[in-house]
């Protein structure tokens, strides 16, 4: 059992000012005075509300999923406050698009914005050539685009979502609203039969901040108060039975901020990583999430009383948290039945038994005084490709951490193995699509690039830091 501490103190705020560390992690240029957290009037202690769903169906060619996205910069209610945000279909907490594999997937995107945007769907194993998930072009102000690729048969089962990747304003436009999560059916038929019925519940964790009545898109400080929220939602409760065990989607859909989730009481069953099912159950007593992690776990409640989910103080190095709570479990009713957790899900191919067709070295590296960051001494360029790859091989990457925070690593299209951290083994019970790089240290990783051709991004997570050049082009090849 993986045990770090656990706090056991409920903290319910609804104003939280954030202590500086250092430099601003944004390294944006935002003031000392940046717009405070608090939503005067603000609604607590509503039930958790749950996001509307978009779901495949069948139709006369097999399953798929067709959803549209209006993208406006449209008035929104937060927790009882209006204001005006960047919004999916007039919402500042839009659908979940839920998806089984072998889908065909269409997505069409309405843009009312005055500026520019794209959409990733973050995690998904699916072609990056246009029409497919590809961040490197755009959609122009005033004009449509419809996304379409095919889910494979086999794409793993778990939460994944999607946000906009427009580079340079991505930090801004998912800051304000552009992002929901996305389902992938099928994680629960992996469960042990008792379980799979049990209660579902997404969590999409995002903050904002408020300025003349509007969540901001510019300057933004992410060391600065910032209100959190679950669903859109400021505080909601959850109802629980007494000893009744809950499957919970944890996704930071956020921007910027980490967060270092803990439920009191109670410790957090992991039983998917960013998508992955995995082949050992392991529990934590807190879950750290940076920017894009997605955390699926069994809960068991208390016999009584309630609970808290909260986020607890964190130092990234850059940035430094609070504990803050996101939401409240209210234990009533009839005491559940006695369940058995898992121990396993499903197997995962082992990348380290696989012999490396190529090992590379990144260096992750940042002037922070004139907010630019670098991969391997390089800030991205549409124009250029960084990393050219071939279809159906295995690398091993070493990636570094030349700075003194943390940066969240994610690739597009394919996940990897983690195979060591600061020289130590790490031992993978799953593949991932986002590792915390260390600061001043590194992580190993290993990928196997499969099915698909094309041009993709890795970067770090953090948008603020991919908006201003931590981003690279990677190119996979056919095989010569």
């Amino acid at each position: 059992m993986v045990r770090a501490f656990r706090t056991l103190a409920a903290v319910a705020l609804l104003t939280v000012s954030l202590l500086a560390c250092g430099d601003d992690d944004g390294g944006d240029g935002a003031s000392p005075s940046s717009p405070p957290a608090s939503l005067d009037g603000a609604a607590t202690g509503e039930p958790l509300a749950a996001p509307e769903v978009i779901a495949g169906e069948d139709g006369p060619g097999g399953r798929q999923l067709v959803a549209k996205l209006e993208v406006a910069k449209a008035p929104t209610e937060i927790a009882g406050v209006e204001m005006t945000a960047l919004t999916y279909n007039g919402s500042f907490q839009p659908p979940l698009l839920e998806m089984t594999p072998g889908d065909h997937v269409e997505i069409t995107i309405v843009n009312g914005l005055d500026e520019a945007t794209n959409l990733h769907t973050h995690g998904l194993h699916v072609s990056p050539i246009t029409p497919g998930d590809n961040v490197l072009m755009t959609i122009p102000a005033g004009e449509s685009f419809t996304y379409e690729y095919d889910l494979p048969d086999d794409h793993a089962p778990g939460t994944y979502w999607y946000h906009s990747h427009a580079h340079g304003i991505s930090e801004g436009q998912v800051f304000a609203g552009m992002s929901g999560v996305i389902v992938i059916r099928g994680l629960d038929e992996l469960l042990p039969a008792d379980l799979r019925d049990v209660t579902q519940h997404v969590f999409a964790l995002k903050d904002i901040q408020i300025e003349d009545g509007a969540i901001i898109t510019d300057n933004i400080d992410s060391n600065a108060s910032t209100t959190r929220l679950v669903n859109g939602q400021l505080q909601p409760v959850v109802t629980m039975r007494p000893g009744e065990i809950q499957l919970w989607r944890l996704a930071n859909v956020g921007a910027d901020i980490f967060y270092r989730v803990a439920l009191s009481g109670a410790e957090l069953h992991v039983i998917a990583e960013d998508g992955n099912p995995v082949a050992q159950v392991r529990s934590f007593d807190d879950l750290v999430m940076p920017p894009g992690k997605r955390f699926d776990v069994l809960v068991q409640a208390a016999d009584s009383g309630s609970m808290n989910l909260e986020t607890l103080g964190y130092d990234q190095g850059g940035d430094t948290y609070p504990e803050v709570t996101l939401a409240t479990v209210a234990i009533d009713g009839d005491p559940a039945p006695e369940l058995s957790l898992p121990t396993s899900l499903a197997p995962f191919d082992d990348l380290r038994e696989v012999e490396a067709a190529e090992s590379r070295s990144f260096a992750f590296t940042e002037d922070d005084a004139n907010n630019q960051f670098f991969i391997n001494g390089e800030m991205f360029s549409h124009d250029r490709v960084n990393t050219v790859v071939q279809l159906d091989t295995v690398e091993e990457w070493a990636i570094s951490n030349d700075t003194t925070e943390q940066h969240p690593f994610h690739i597009h299209v394919n996940d990897f193995q983690v195979v060591s951290v600061n020289g130590e083994a790490y031992d993978a019970v799953s593949l991932q699509d986002t590792v915390i790089l260390p600061p001043g240290g590194d992580v190993v990783i290993r990928m196997h690039f499969t099915d698909f051709l094309g041009k993709y991004v890795y970067h770090c997570h953090i948008l603020n830091h991919e908006d201003n050049g931590m981003m690279a082009v990677l190119e996979v090849v056919a095989a010569a």
